[in-house]
């Protein structure tokens, strides 16, 4: 038997290394010529050996600094909505969440002469996450008939629920369920610290997933299936309100002055808080842009089943030049009016100064290699997409009106700038992908694109992931 068992492998290593040998043979394959031709050309110089040496024991990111960058680091802003506080999303995905909470605050401050105040996250998120569950099940019911590898099916199983999201969501859960001061609704460690709740949501949902699909399959009456899916919700709520807690239906707050004082205290519901303290359509005055040099401009575009809610809007934008973008969101900030604005930060991000400037750091010269993309050729290639949300509420104007800088509040903590980031007109440019303005900023011909019937575009496209 032992011998037997040598004999076959003696055999599969022949035909292993049979195999390999016709692969090599392939033109295209990593030759011994090739191989040759490609190490010849590496020059082992001194000043080679010394960027190895450099490379190998430090970060790039801390090698490819660009000194120079750092001189003269402007932080004057002429035209800048009033705000006041920094917020802090820690370790979790919500920045979409809290962009939209800050784009309201500040707009609450501004109206209603409020020193300062914050709206709760964990609210709202409380919420966001009740209403993707559903959305989920739902999705599952509807696609229940459809194989477990079809694409659509495989999208919602790969995340039932995230913390990530994007504007629509804010739209839908403010409308529908309001808003609260943060002290009425605290967070928690499972709100600053998302991964395991996601993780153990996710794990239920995936298991109600596959006892709905095969509730389908056994042509289960329809209210069979949603009598069972409540009680699926039922469970969901239960895990959310021991890890975040119940939402107040009711809640009295006081309101102060700038020092202390108090002013008035009532009784609210998270709907007239909101009503009273914002009071704003958030589905019907606002337009969500895109700059997408991948697609037809002047368009309007909406993603399948991309929404945070069963019965909310999927995510509609219209796809603008950044020209046409920019003049909005100078005219919104002119205006003292805070923007949803979303981008790619990691790009060339100084942390230590909150700088997003494509010239921080310089790659190129560190490896003698030069990256050459432009902005469409990142986004097909998958070397680029909108990955962040914060809020736009600065800008720097030269004589002509032409932008040099912006700013934008963050939700990482305090930091550098109080909390903010200043962002170069270039770095704008390569790396701002979304930007959600009110529709007076809007021009009358941009408005006109809302009444195309649009452009489908399906669930999975890359370009459209949740901000986090």
């Amino acid at each position: 038997m032992k011998i037997q068992k040598i004999c076959v492998y003696v055999m599969l290593s022949a035909s292993m290394i049979t195999t390999v040998a016709n692969a090599a043979d392939k033109e295209g394959g990593l030759t011994p010529d090739v191989l040759s031709k490609v190490s010849s050309s590496y020059n082992n110089s001194a000043a080679a050996r010394a960027i190895h040496n450099a490379i190998s024991s430090t970060d790039i990111t801390t090698l490819a600094a660009n000194q120079d960058a750092k001189n003269g680091n402007d932080t004057y802003f002429s035209h800048r909505v009033p705000s006041k506080g920094i917020t802090d999303q820690k370790r979790s995905g919500r920045c979409w969440l809290f962009t939209g909470l800050n784009v309201i605050r500040s707009k609450a401050m501004l109206e209603h002469k409020l020193p300062q105040i914050t709206f709760s996250q964990s609210y709202n998120f409380f919420y966001d996450q009740l209403e993707k569950a559903n959305l989920f099940l739902q999705g599952v019911i509807e696609t229940g008939d459809k194989p477990i590898d079809d694409r659509l099916v495989q999208v919602l199983f790969k995340s039932p629920v995230s913390d990530g999201g994007q504007y629509t969501g804010i739209a839908d859960n403010l409308m529908k369920y309001g808003i609260v001061p943060t002290e009425v609704m605290a967070e928690t460690f499972s709100t600053d610290n998302t991964s395991k709740l996601r993780e153990l949501l996710n794990l239920k949902l995936r298991e109600f997933g596959l006892e709905l699909r095969d509730m389908v399959a056994a042509k289960s009456k329809s209210k069979d299936i949603q009598a069972r899916k409540v009680v699926m919700l039922s469970d969901v709520y239960r895990m959310l309100a021991l890890a975040i807690g119940v939402p107040p239906q009711k809640f009295t707050w006081t309101r102060k002055d700038a020092a202390g004082n108090p002013i008035e205290t009532k009784e609210y519901t998270p709907q007239s808080f909101y009503a009273e303290f914002v009071g704003d359509d958030l589905k019907n005055n606002y337009v969500m842009l895109m700059n997408d040099p991948t697609r037809e401009y002047y368009k309007l575009y909406e993603i399948d089943y991309d929404r945070h809610t069963y019965d909310g809007e999927n995510w509609t934008y219209i796809n603008l030049p950044m020209d046409e973008i920019k003049k909005i969101a100078i005219n919104s900030i002119k205006d003292s009016t805070a923007m949803y604005f979303s981008c790619d930060v990691n790009k060339f991000i100084d942390r230590k100064r909150g700088v997003l400037d494509i010239n921080n750091y310089d790659y190129g010269s560190l490896f003698g290699v030069t990256f050459d993309m432009d902005k469409k050729q990142r986004i097909i290639t998958g070397a680029s997409a909108s990955s962040h949300a914060m809020t736009l509420v600065a800008v720097d104007l030269d004589s002509n009106d032409t932008p040099k800088k912006w700013m934008v509040e963050n939700s990482w903590g305090n930091g550098a700038n109080n909390g903010h980031l200043i962002i170069t007109d270039e770095w704008f440019d390569n790396y701002m992908f979304r930007l959600v303005a009110n529709k007076k900023y809007v021009s009358d011909e941009v408005l006109k694109i809302l009444k195309q019937k649009p452009t489908m575009l399906p669930a999975w496209d890359p370009m459209f992931a949740d901000e986090q």
